[in-house]
């Protein structure tokens, strides 16, 4: 399971975050510059990486009880 995080401003994605990657990526320059930026505070790419454990892994089972 991988937790991805996107922001996009006027229907491009200009950043995302990867739980897969544990880090950001940008795909424009203001993108490229939060991305740098955002990389270098290990405590929010933490908080990031927990989301994938609160979100993703308790809900998964809800998904497959739907099915």
């Amino acid at each position: 399971i991988e937790y991805i995080r996107s922001q996009y401003y006027n229907k491009v994605e200009y950043v995302r975050f990867s739980s897969s990657l544990g880090k950001f990526v940008g795909f424009t320059q203001y993108g490229l510059k939060n991305a740098e930026q955002w990389n270098k505070d290990p405590s929010y790419l933490a908080a990031l990486n927990a989301q994938k454990e609160t979100y993703c892994l308790n809900n998964v089972g809800n998904e497959h009880q739907a099915i």
